[in-house]
């Protein structure tokens, strides 16, 4: 069963790297594939397109279409609304982290933290990444968890890490 998995994630891992080496940045790669189309609405929301644009480099821990769906639909929506702005902006950017960290260097660190270690997030607030049942998993503030299902998406200005369920700051 881990083979099987580590099998499909390492095919997922390589298919959205592929996709990405043909796109200029992380928010080009994003708009490409269609499994970030509520990521992408979300960011415009925001206003935060042309700053996950900039030279970066960024780390973002992107959630797919699925991961939002988790979200109360309401909830979602209203977050998407103009006065909400600020909210969305603060639960986006904490999803990103300065500067541009692989698969390897968070595997790296996490051997030196014992499995666990501390991001600090352009909200300004702390990740923790940890590694549990041979998986690797973000845990927000809330000690809300999310698997990272496919690594290393280059951009020219950073790396996306595929996520299953959106994270939340305090």
């Amino acid at each position: 069963m881990k083979k099987l998995v580590f099998v499909l994630s390492t095919v997922v891992a390589l298919a959205f790297s592929q996709t990405a080496t043909a796109q200029k940045t992380i928010v080009d790669a994003a708009v490409g594939n269609e499994n970030f189309s509520t990521l992408v609405t979300a960011l415009k929301a925001a206003d935060l397109v042309e700053a996950l644009q900039g030279d970066g480099p960024f780390t973002v821990f992107a959630p797919t279409n699925d991961a939002f769906a988790k979200i109360d639909e309401a909830t979602l929506k209203s977050l998407l609304k103009s006065e909400n702005k600020e909210m969305l902006s603060k639960i986006l950017t904490y999803h990103v982290v300065s500067g541009k960290l692989m698969a390897s260097d968070v595997v790296a660190a996490l051997k030196k933290g014992n499995g666990k270690v501390e991001i600090e997030t352009l909200a300004g607030q702390k990740l923790t990444v940890m590694q549990k049942d041979g998986k690797i998993w973000l845990k927000d503030q809330n000690g809300n968890y999310s698997e990272i299902t496919a690594t290393d998406v280059e951009g020219s200005n950073g790396v996306i890490h595929v996520i299953d369920t959106v994270v939340m700051p305090e």
